[in-house]
């Protein structure tokens, strides 16, 4: 059974091959890894890119389809025997953070720390693994540098002289923490040559003469100097006064395009499994990625490029001149994590999705029913990790296999869950099961397979058992209702059966029920 993914550039789906399982080769220079073919039973390298966030505010409910969308693929490429190298950077050098770095009277880096921070804490809450490696704008200048000097040696890139009078303001100069070495009176803003590139629109299938120029406005204003209105910015210079760095053109920033150009080069290679991002990335920014990369490396820079839908709000897109504007914090200060995750994965990755107060109330009740069938499997399996379910671990796997089919995975997820659920009522009413004990093992481990690969958390149940919040809650862990169990057996043994009916309602109070075996053993369930 094949994976397929939908391409992007090439818009239809595709067998997944990962580059290292074909033994494919990629050379880069500088400190860029290649991709050698993999050693005899180690499992295939897939190397993937994601385009981060620029830090300068909370994250946004858009941020959080995008990063649970692509923490699922990753996941998933793992429980299919993939080793995936994942990486995504963080934009610490832009306009909007130079912009709240004033507001505020601090430096950019302190508003990016402080805002990466911030991110972390949002997505932990959403379980999204951490990335391999999290390269900075600001920590690979370097490799900017010299990808703009090899696109102006091969003709791609071309200077505009840019004449500043440097007249410095110490206290800016103090607040950024970026000061001038060596000022001269004469800088450069460098531009990419679009129409040099004549592949130019292949992935967003856009036509030179229908798109927009002014691509990378987050650099700053572009006026008059550029050759053409379709050129973007690659190094745009800026006042002393201002942050910046310097380079072999002068005092400046680096344009915003460059920067994924330059981090995928030096962290994966030339030449990528997966680059990934939201649709509103495929133009202009995956573009010109595209466009800046390939000329220099004669490769393309991914095989699989992939794009998740939009997330609008009340059928509207989300727009803080529409008063829609939403926080992950606002949300998850409503909303249980994992039923904001599931309604982010109960549509497909690539179909847009609307999210409505009727729409999170529903997924707010499918999370209780998982977590109800949650944690029957875990009273059937008792903490032991049997085989799952062959034919609903078969029909995951075809659900996933097809471009990650989410929506008919956790179909499955939900079945599975009610099934789990009815056994369980029916044995603690009436002591017995439709199904055999074997099969309840296995239904419940695969209930937990399926759930956990898709990104889904939960105490495991003996950190439930033993757990702080239990203790917090008054409730039992699983060593104190087995001595209270043992104590009533005890009693009942003694003919005590006062004693052994205090402990049993005891028990009924924290909400664990129990069931006497005909062979003499208790069995116990918490309700």
């Amino acid at each position: 059974m094949d994976l397929v993914v939908y391409n992007t550039l090439t818009r239809r789906k595709e067998v997944f091959q990962p580059l290292a399982a074909g033994g494919s080769q990629s050379v880069s220079t500088g400190d860029s890894q290649g991709s050698a073919a993999p050693v005899a039973g180690e499992k295939p390298l897939v190397r993937m890119y994601v385009c981060g966030v620029t830090v300068y505010d909370l994250c946004h409910l858009g941020h959080a389809r995008t990063y649970v969308v692509w923490d699922m693929v990753r996941r998933y490429l793992e429980w299919r025997g993939y080793r995936v190298k994942y990486v995504q950077n963080f934009t610490d050098v832009d306009d909007k953070i130079l912009k709240r770095a004033l507001e505020r009277g601090e430096s950019m880096q302190a508003v990016a720390e402080r805002f990466i921070a911030e991110y972390f804490r949002d997505m932990d809450c959403l379980n999204i693994k951490r990335a391999d490696l999290y390269p900075r704008a600001t920590q690979s200048l370097q490799a900017m540098f010299q990808l703009i000097q090899s696109l102006e040696l091969k003709g791609f890139a071309y200077r505009v002289r840019d004449p500043i009078r440097h007249q410095t303001d110490p206290s800016s100069l103090r607040q950024t923490g970026h000061k001038p070495e060596t000022p001269t009176s004469i800088q450069y803003s460098v531009y990419y040559s679009v129409r040099k590139f004549p592949d130019y629109g292949q992935l967003s299938g856009r036509k030179l003469e229908e798109m927009e120029a002014g691509a990378s406005g987050r650099v700053g204003e572009e006026g008059a100097e550029k050759q053409d209105p379709f050129d973007f910015a690659l190094w745009k210079a800026a006042p002393p006064s201002e942050p910046g760095f310097a380079s072999p053109w002068g005092w400046g920033r680096p344009g915003w395009h460059i920067e994924c150009s330059a981090m995928v080069r030096e962290t994966l290679g030339d030449h990528i499994d997966i680059h990934a991002g939201g649709a509103d990335l495929i133009f202009p920014h995956h573009e010109n990625e595209l466009a800046q990369s390939e000329p220099i490396t004669g490769k393309p820079m991914a095989k699989y490029w992939m794009h998740n839908g939009f997330l609008n709000i009340n059928g509207e897109k989300m727009s803080k001149s529409l008063g829609n504007f939403t926080t992950l914090r606002q949300a998850l200060a409503v909303y249980h994590p994992m039923a904001l995750r599931l309604f982010l994965l109960q549509t497909h990755y690539r179909s847009p999705i609307d999210l409505t107060e009727a729409a999170m109330q529903a997924a707010s009740r499918g999370w209780e029913t998982l977590q109800k069938g949650i944690h029957c499997a875990q009273q059937f399996c008792k903490g032991e990790k049997g085989s799952p379910d062959a034919e609903a671990m078969q029909t995951f796997q075809a659900a996933m296999d097809d471009d990650f089919g989410t929506p008919e995975a956790l179909a499955i997820a939900f079945e599975l869950a009610k099934e789990l659920t009815r056994e369980h009522n029916l044995f603690t009413h009436q002591g017995q099961t439709h199904l055999e004990p074997q099969a309840l093992k296995q239904k419940s481990a695969a209930l937990l397979e399926i759930l956990a690969t898709l990104g889904f958390c939960w105490p495991s149940f003996s950190e439930f058992e033993g757990s702080k919040e239990a203790a917090t809650n008054g409730e039992l862990n699983f060593k104190k209702i087995e001595e209270l169990i043992a104590q009533r057996s005890a009693a009942r043994k003694a003919k005590n059966f006062a004693e052994a009916d205090r402990i049993r309602d005891q028990l009924k109070a924290f909400g664990i029920t129990l069931i006497d075996q005909k062979d003499g053993t208790t069995r116990w369930l918490r309700e």
